[in-house]
């Protein structure tokens, strides 16, 4: 018996091949998932990555797999290996993730049922959230934000690959779920309690390359960084809808110490304020906010205009007035100071003053008798300088950000031979021979303009911008800035780097002709309009979403009136509003799919009401086409119309059908209504 009902059973159809339409999703959001695997990981990692869902694609048609353990285990072992050369070690957020690639890589490649399909849209939801751990920026949620939503549509299509044709409905569908989701996720975006760091984080050790600005100024330092477009920072002015006017140089770090053609910054910072305010003076009239957003750079600077005056939290002045930060920068960071345009009004101690003198011993007598000629003419330190920025302007020297390599002990070369130079010589040189000229001097390191973004309202300093000038001390007015380079292009003080190469100004800089259409091509109005959307759509991403932590969300909860409530009391509220929300949905979704008065149905029934006055009835079992047969040939007189009144129901109870249709069935029922009474 039991043998019997074992044999009468059907077996179980298992499923042993992927469909297509539901695999073409899932690839497509795969790539999506490759440019922050590009952008981060070793080259081969995506490469395999794109390569294994290339053979898919034509190994699945033909029945192919990836079927051997011991082939696995070995690709296995060799990717680990090729990770370790990659990386040096396989400890690390890269070497972990390339790990994951490869392992999905493989997947990809061994995958041939419909449970391993579903699978590996499993694992491409956790690649999503790796793309995350490498990247936060704007493009990149944009490309994982889309490959998550196709994996859902690959889902979707897969659970429904027997539905007809459907490649909208799968899309209208993962459209619906994603749109229901919004609201929830906006309510714990917005009011669920969070840590100090919002939504950045970075795992990776940053090291201090990645900021390509230095302690050190050495010469062709700066003028390696001038094709780099790398963002520093963006900078606003609150309570300004204009730009500040005249040039801006941003205050990175000062150096003192002298070698010829290279300058260092002490190798502590010294403070002379913290907290708040510059200790013991006022700010002038002439002062600015700023608003800035700098990128990690894993070092301590920070940046504002010459010079800050009010300090912001967990940073202090250095002795320099520059901005220093008590931890090291490893997630971008936002923070707002005033600077003050004046002058510090403060004595320069005999410490101080000794520093500012010091010079190597490796100076030539060549460029001590220059500096000597200049003071020999005006004992005035003002006229030592404007003698020297005439020896700068009239004598031949040239801007360029390929001046050839220079060592530490090449000041006289560049002074009276080549002559070619970018910002770090003419900055190094010319506070080298204000100390000679017996005039304290420093350089100073930071950036100069920055692109103005009219949609956003803020500056976008690249590492382009890089720029190096010099601060000399006058009785009178302090410590006061001379840039020599604008000696030699008076320009570039007003432009940001780009767009004073693109004027044709540097010495050696012009391209040939299809770079210069090039350049013309992206400054042109429509690329320039987009290229500032882009940028303002990052800037928002980054200020509004990114930079939405713990204070930022006090301050909008104690907007709308529920600040001060605990993070315990704060959950319960959400907990509260959220099945608030889900009760609403759920009445809806119920409202929406009740049951509604079937039109058809109803005339149908009437019609078969009329024919039980006639003397037929039907019965319960019984179908639209058998019952109009029995009735007609019970009432033979009316079989034409019972069998066309029949037809047109089932033409438009199982089928879709225009409202016309629906119409003509109304009066048909009417018509033989009113025959048969």
């Amino acid at each position: 018996m039991s043998r019997s009902r074992s044999t009468s059973r059907s077996p179980i159809k298992r499923d042993t091949s992927i469909p297509r339409r539901p695999l073409l999703w899932l690839a497509a959001a795969l790539l999506f998932t490759l440019p922050p695997l590009f952008d981060s990981l070793a080259t081969w990692v995506p490469c395999l990555f794109l390569l294994s869902l290339a053979l898919k694609f034509w190994m699945e048609p033909r029945g192919y797999r990836l079927r051997f353990t011991a082939l696995k285990l070995a690709l296995v072992a060799v990717a680990l290996a090729v990770i370790f050369a990659s990386y040096g070690s396989v400890k690390g957020l890269e070497p972990a993730i390339s790990l994951l690639v490869v392992l999905i890589s493989l997947k990809v490649l061994e995958a041939h049922t419909a449970r391993e399909f579903q699978v590996m849209v499993m694992m491409g939801w956790v690649l999503c959230l790796c793309g995350f751990f490498l990247a936060q920026d704007f493009a990149t949620a944009l490309c994982l934000l889309t490959a998550f939503a196709l994996l859902l549509v690959a889902l979707i299509h897969f659970h429904r690959a027997s539905s007809p044709g459907a490649i909208w409905h799968p899309l209208a569908t993962t459209g619906k779920l994603l749109a229901q989701a919004a609201p929830i996720v906006a309510l714990l975006f917005l009011l669920f309690p969070r840590i100090n760091t919002g939504f950045r984080f970075e795992f990776r050790p940053i090291g201090l390359a990645t900021s390509g600005f230095s302690d050190r100024l050495s010469p062709g330092s700066v003028a390696a960084l001038a094709n780099s477009s790398d963002l520093v920072f963006r900078a606003e002015f609150p309570g300004s809808k204009t730009p500040p006017p005249g040039p801006m140089y941003w205050r990175g770090i000062v150096m003192w110490h002298c070698d010829g053609m290279e300058w260092r910054a002490p190798y502590s910072a010294r403070s002379i304020a913290s907290g708040n305010r510059r200790t013991g003076e006022a700010p002038s009239a002439n002062s600015t906010r700023q608003r800035i957003t700098i990128a990690p750079h894993g070092a301590h600077w920070m940046f504002a205009l010459d010079r800050p005056f009010e300090i912001p939290p967990g940073a202090m002045l250095a002795r320099g007035d520059y901005l220093w930060s008590v931890q090291p920068i490893r997630t971008a960071r936002r923070y707002e100071v005033v600077s003050s345009h004046g002058s510090t009004g403060k004595e320069l101690t005999p410490q101080e003053r000794k520093e500012a003198l010091e010079l190597p011993p490796s100076i030539s007598p060549d460029v001590r008798e220059l500096a000597q000629s200049w003071t020999a003419q005006s004992s005035s330190p003002r006229a030592t300088i404007n003698s020297a920025l005439h020896f700068f302007r009239t004598q031949g020297f040239r801007y360029s950000l390929s001046p050839g390599e220079y060592r530490k002990n090449d000041l006289e070369q560049f002074l009276f031979h080549r002559r070619v130079g970018f910002c770090e010589h003419y900055a190094a040189s010319f506070a080298t021979l204000m100390r000679l000229a017996g005039i304290p001097a420093r350089v100073v390191v930071g950036y100069l303009g920055g692109e103005y973004n009219d949609l956003g309202r803020f500056f976008l300093v690249r590492q382009s911008d890089t720029h190096a000038w010099c601060e000399v001390w006058l009785p009178e007015t302090g410590w006061t800035r001379v840039d020599p380079t604008s000696a030699i292009a008076p320009g570039r003080a007003s432009l940001d780097l780009n767009s004073f190469l693109e004027r044709d100004i540097v010495v050696g800089q012009t391209g040939g002709r299809r770079n210069a259409f090039v350049a013309r091509l992206a400054r042109s109005a429509i690329f320039t309009n987009i290229r500032l959307a882009w940028e303002t759509l990052n800037y928002e991403w980054d200020t509004r979403l990114l930079a939405f932590d713990a204070d930022v969300q006090d301050v909008f909860l104690a907007s709308i009136g529920i600040a001060n409530r605990g993070p315990f009391l704060l959950i319960i509220e959400i907990l509260i509003v959220a099945v608030a929300f889900l009760a609403i949905y759920f009445a809806w979704m119920q409202l929406r799919t009740r049951s509604r008065v079937d039109r058809a149905k109803v005339l149908y029934e009437r019609f078969c009401r009329r024919l039980a006055r006639l003397g037929v009835r039907r019965d319960p079992w019984e179908g639209p086409s058998d019952f109009a047969r029995r009735a007609s040939q019970l009432v033979p007189n009316e079989s034409q119309r019972i069998r066309q009144i029949s037809d047109t129901y089932i033409a438009v109870r199982y089928a879709p059908a225009p409202a016309t249709i629906l119409d003509r069935f109304a009066k048909e029922v009417s018509a033989f209504a009113a025959r048969s009474r």
